[in-house]
């Protein structure tokens, strides 16, 4: 009989609960990870609602993790047993012409653990060895959770070309409105305004280094007599994206990476006639991942002080919190492994 574990398993739409699944078994080149923490993605809360077509009930969701490694693949030779290590969630094939260019994330035959696999609201879950990364000693279980959200908001910035004298702003002060806050604060900008609805959020972004807005009327009052060099719709709605738009210059860039309304009316003439330029970003490249994971070990994002930790068993709790209102809280971490 194979030995078991408890996962959270998502059965239909507002309903997770635990079960206990089969222990998954490594293959020839996987290695199986023991799950220290996970984190919990907006993305997943679309889906917890029944509203992410990728997330299909009975369903282990979870890829924002770390953990350490219990078992490997006869194949699998780069890592031992005990190795602490966060993982790459995003499968790609490693051949076609995108991956081999750097731009893994439009592989054709992208595969997302926790949507098209069982993820790491789990005790355990097996991975391939080559999306494994070794934890430096000084990146502790929590901040290396945090690579995956991380490496989102270093792509995104990538795409836009942020020079450090830019002025940005940032519409959604969730975890990926965050991350772009403290990846562009990385590349040297000062100047970035951060705009949310969530007092909670916006004290948040405040602390990281941004300039806090609530509301189209102080987002109006910062912003520069020409308008932002960039903006960035971390929210995905049809108003958000609009106000993106319009606040950015002639020749302005605007980064879109929110994932919430399918449809969105914008002022195509407009844009035409001012080049201001739209960019779509979804995931990372490995290198992005890399130099999230780099930045982290180099101190420079800790999203923690405002990180809730809670068992497996509180995860139907946790996503009803953080679907009717987290208040302060940015993130919250689940821990499979008692």
């Amino acid at each position: 009989m194979a030995a078991e574990m408890r996962a959270l398993v998502y059965e239909g739409p507002k309903t997770m609960n635990i079960r206990n699944v089969p222990v998954p078994v490594p293959g020839e080149n996987d290695v199986l990870v023991r799950v220290e923490r996970v984190g919990i993605c907006g993305s997943e809360l679309g889906g917890f609602l029944g509203h992410n077509s990728l997330r299909v009930p009975p369903l282990v969701m979870g890829h924002e993790f770390s953990g350490v490694i219990a078992q490997t693949g006869s194949g699998a030779v780069k890592f031992r047993v005990g190795d602490r290590v966060t993982v790459n969630p995003l499968g790609t094939c490693g051949e076609c012409e995108e991956c081999l260019g750097g731009n893994e994330q439009l592989c054709e035959s992208r595969k997302l653990l926790g949507a098209h696999a069982p993820g790491a609201f789990a005790e355990y879950v097996f991975v391939p060895e080559k999306d494994v990364y070794l934890l430096p000693d000084s990146v502790s279980f929590d901040q290396a959770a945090f690579t995956e959200p991380f490496a989102c908001a270093v792509h995104l910035c990538r795409m836009l070309s942020l020079k450090p004298e830019e002025r940005l702003l940032v519409l959604g002060a969730g975890p990926i409105g965050l991350f772009a806050l403290a990846a562009a604060r990385t590349l040297g900008l000062q100047n970035i305004v951060v705009a949310d609805l969530n007092a909670d959020r916006l004290r948040i972004a405040a602390k990281l280094g941004g300039i806090p807005a609530r509301g189209d009327e102080e987002i109006a009052a910062l912003k520069p007599s020409k308008g932002f060099h960039a903006a960035v719709d971390a929210v995905g709605a049809a108003a958000t994206r609009l106000r993106c738009v319009e606040s950015v210059r002639r020749g302005g860039r605007v980064g879109l990476t929110g994932l919430h309304e399918a449809e969105t009316t914008l002022p195509i003439n407009a844009i035409i006639r001012e080049e201001v330029k739209l960019f779509g970003a979804f995931a990372y490249s490995r290198n992005d991942f890399e130099t999230a994971l780099q930045w982290i070990a180099e101190g420079r994002i800790d999203l923690l002080p405002w990180t809730e930790h809670l068992p497996l068993e509180e995860g139907q709790a946790s996503f009803e919190k953080l679907v009717s209102g987290p208040g302060s809280i940015a993130k919250i971490m689940l821990h499979p492994n008692k």
